[in-house]
């Protein structure tokens, strides 16, 4: 335990000590020999000692109460009772509090009622019960909310350690977010990148503009990259759908590709429109990385409520890539990442082998109630 927080607990304890007046009362008050003093105030030191390791250790869930302090209190306070008399059996009130704090649920009342009990019969023993009723009554009450104490106290570490899981699966769930982002970013700019240095490497002797050319689009393809690595670490990149056509087109395009999508792509709510763009960008990177296609074509349709994007190419197929491609058998890291992006709006993602050969990527996704899909 951190020692301020013990040291907070100790002062939120020293206001209850006010019922040790009556027994320091009678200590100063009533003639008895030296021994018995000096036996008596080491007793209701060691129980005043004992008593606040119990309230200390209240609310501490990984070691709780120990049972010896338990019943070193218990013990000290009915032997102080029952020698010194009325003035001292306040001090059931600090073992009702003691029970209350550190038993388990079943044995709490069983040992408050027994607290409250030697309390009356000490005093109903010295003919005072008239006069200090109200221990027994303090001795129930005490108990009473020490219990609703230590189940706040139970609730609230519960609590905190609930806010502190929520706070690591927010910080997983980012992780797995900028996994995501960068993984869509770089394997789309990257694979462009290798393909277009390539081409300009075969250029370099038969057409040295055209290499040029080339180069100047891989400098301008880094950049871009760049800027995008930036902004999704800064949490602002939305790929739309109709950048990603546009980027998809030229890319293709350098690698001899030919693409066919809309002319006009449709308005969609904002997030449709970043998970299709997602889509496009990763079945692009797939192709160019993968498939070995002439054409690759792109279909966004309305099924109902839905929205359809389909991409499609005359490629090897599903058993044209390599394992952990997301051509083959199991999907790869990419298209579990379109998965999941999917699956936050309550769309999924289909894929395998196309009707007349070559690879199918489907994306429905239900728009939500309400919004109108128009030609842009």
């Amino acid at each position: 335990m951190d020692p301020r927080t013990r040291w907070q607990r100790v002062g939120w304890a020293l206001p209850w000590l006010l019922f040790q007046v009556f027994p320091l009362a009678d200590l100063a008050s009533t003639p008895r020999p030296a021994a018995v003093r000096v036996v008596a105030v080491l007793g209701l030191a060691c129980f005043t000692a004992v008593y606040l390791t119990v309230f200390t250790r209240m609310s501490d869930r990984c070691r709780g109460v120990p049972w010896r302090a338990l019943l070193a209190v218990a013990v000290i306070g009915i032997g102080l009772a029952v020698w010194l008399g009325p003035a001292w059996s306040g001090l059931m009130i600090y073992v009702s509090a003691a029970a209350a704090a550190g038993l388990p649920e079943r044995w709490v009342w069983p040992a408050v009622v027994g607290a409250a009990g030697v309390c009356a019969a000490v005093i109903a023993a010295h003919g005072v019960l008239g006069e200090l009723f109200f221990l027994p009554v303090i001795c129930l009450l005490t108990a009473f909310a020490l219990r609703g104490t230590r189940y706040l106290v139970s609730v609230n570490a519960e609590l905190v350690e609930a806010r502190d899981e929520l706070a690591r699966s927010a910080v997983a769930e980012e992780r797995l977010r900028f996994a995501r982002d960068l993984h869509d970013l770089l394997g789309h700019s990257l694979s462009l990148i290798a393909l277009k240095s390539e081409l300009a490497g075969r250029l370099a002797e038969r057409d040295p503009a055209r290499a040029r050319a080339e180069m100047s689009d891989v400098e301008a393809a880094a950049r871009r990259a760049l800027a995008e690595v930036r902004e999704a670490v800064s949490g602002y990149r939305q790929i739309g759908l109709a950048l990603a056509l546009a980027e998809a087109r030229a890319a293709l395009s350098a690698a001899g590709t030919t693409l066919r999508a809309p002319s006009a792509v449709p308005e969609l709510p904002g997030p449709v429109d970043a998970v299709l763009g997602w889509v496009v960008r990763e079945a692009t990177t797939n192709t160019l990385r993968h498939s070995g296609a002439r054409t690759v074509t792109v279909e966004l349709a309305r099924a109902g409520g839905d929205v359809v994007l389909t991409v499609t190419d005359d490629g090897r197929g599903p058993a044209g890539g390599p394992p952990g491609s997301g051509r083959g058998d199991a999907p790869g890291a990419g298209l579990a990442g379109l998965a999941e992006r999917l699956s936050s709006l309550d769309g999924r993602l289909e894929h395998g082998a196309a009707p007349d050969g070559g690879f199918r990527l489907s994306a429905p996704v239900p728009l939500p109630a309400g919004d109108r899909v128009g030609a842009r």
